[in-house]
């Protein structure tokens, strides 16, 4: 009879978990779309504002920033309400960026444009959540699976977001008597809305209120530094945070600039935006199977070839000129997929080592790094293309790469030392 029962409670997990996919898949595609179309379109609105490409990298450097920032308060409201509310919120916040951005594009005030980039990272920091919450419900062998079918679900929306702002969503703004660069931001907020109204109809029964994963008050107020404690002591803690940061830093910091550079090179816009979208397949497009490989070699197998990816993409954006583009194709679409091979991997490691009323805390505290990284290579990526070029920016920020490599080559050897001493002991 207890057999009988166990059966029928995996099974009815298992169909949440097929819900909760489903649900969280819906509300990411529009959500990635209205991402990337107010990315792709945030430096160069910032440049034509103020006649400054320091500032238009500040402006698009904000979306990593405004993730960093809404990481730890997302996670408050997950710890104490849910994955739903917490999504929603963020969604909602970026609804408002996005309005913010397009009052920029209208008026030609610049303030507005980083501060509405900023709500819009908002929405990028609800996105990064929703992968855990894709794992909440998912059997340990099945996380790295679930979490990369979800990252795959950004794909559609995220490719599209690109071209579709820097293409017909300027004509949308110029059929609304606005500016070109308005349009990106219009497509935007009713993409947001979308799928705050997806997320909040239908992630329902929420799985991180099912898997009993809220925490009393008194519990929320003591655990983020215990949250921080439990993952910087933890090796496995400590090297999927690393990967996660340089994924990030150098994704971030070659992205930012390459539309800049490209529009050196006299490329037109829809260019700029078909790469970037090219660059973002890489990033999203091959998830699942970076999700089955994980469950196959191993999560420190993937992070290792994610960080030798990173080299190789940016090694051959470096050696592009402006006026040529083959190059920076492969090397922006390299770098979105040793970034997907950094990322899946990682949050799979995070999900299975770490559990209790923490977890969320912890999960929170890894995406503040990442994201917080990567908003200071986007705020850096501007000067040090000011002060140099694209090339060296994107030679150095590939050395970085080197690090999830060697750390797991690292790992490789102590293991193999304790195996071998434990043998002599035998």
């Amino acid at each position: 009879m207890s057999n009988e029962h166990g059966m029928n409670e995996s099974l009815q997990f298992a169909d949440l978990q097929k819900r909760t996919l489903r649900t969280l898949m819906s509300g990411l595609v529009p959500a990635g779309a209205a991402i990337t179309s107010a990315y792709s379109a945030a430096a160069v609105l910032g440049e034509e504002i103020t006649g400054n490409e320091t500032l238009g990298a500040l402006a698009a450097a904000c979306l990593t920033t405004g993730a960093a920032l809404s990481t730890l308060p997302l996670a408050k409201i997950m710890t104490a309400k849910g994955r739903r509310p917490g999504i929603v919120t963020g969604y909602a916040v970026a609804v408002l960026g996005a309005i913010l951005a397009m009052t920029a594009a209208i008026t030609e005030i610049y303030i507005f444009l980083p501060l509405g980039i900023l709500g819009v990272g908002v929405g990028n920091g609800a996105n990064l959540a929703a992968r855990f919450a894709a794992a909440d419900l998912a059997p340990e062998e099945s996380k790295a699976s679930a979490i990369g079918n979800l990252v795959w679900a950004s794909t559609i929306g995220s490719v599209l977001g690109p071209s579709l702002g820097l293409g017909p969503a300027k004509k949308l703004g110029d059929f609304l008597g606005a500016p070109e660069l308005a349009g990106p931001y219009i497509v935007s907020g009713l993409l947001f809305l979308l799928a705050a109204l997806t997320i909040r109809r239908w992630l329902r029964p929420d799985p991180l209120v099912v898997i009993g994963g809220i925490g009393s008050e008194g519990e929320q107020q003591t655990s983020i530094k215990k949250a921080f404690k439990m993952l910087f002591s933890s090796k496995i803690g400590r090297l999927s945070v690393g990967s996660m940061v340089v994924g990030h830093v150098v994704m971030v910091g070659v992205m930012t600039m390459t539309p800049l550079h490209l529009k050196d090179g006299g490329h037109q816009l829809e260019i700029v935006g078909f790469v970037i979208s090219l660059h973002i397949i890489g990033m999203y497009a091959f998830s699942p199977l970076v999700g089955v490989l994980t469950g196959k070699i191993g999560s420190k197998a993937v992070i290792a070839l994610g960080g030798a990816l990173l080299v190789i993409g940016s090694e051959l954006a470096s050696h592009t000129e402006p006026q040529d583009s083959l190059g920076v194709f492969m090397g922006l679409f390299l770098i979105g997929l040793g970034w997907s091979f950094g990322l899946v991997a990682s949050s799979a490691l995070i999900a299975s080592e770490f559990d209790g009323p923490e977890k969320v805390r912890i999960q929170g505290l890894a995406d503040l790094s990442m994201t917080a990284s990567g908003g200071l290579a986007g705020l850096g990526s501007g000067l040090v293309v000011t002060v140099t070029d694209y090339q060296t920016l994107s030679h150095y920020s590939g050395i970085l790469g080197l690090y999830p490599v060697m750390t797991v080559v690292f790992f490789f050897l102590v293991e193999k030392k304790r195996q071998s001493s434990i043998k002599d002991r035998l």
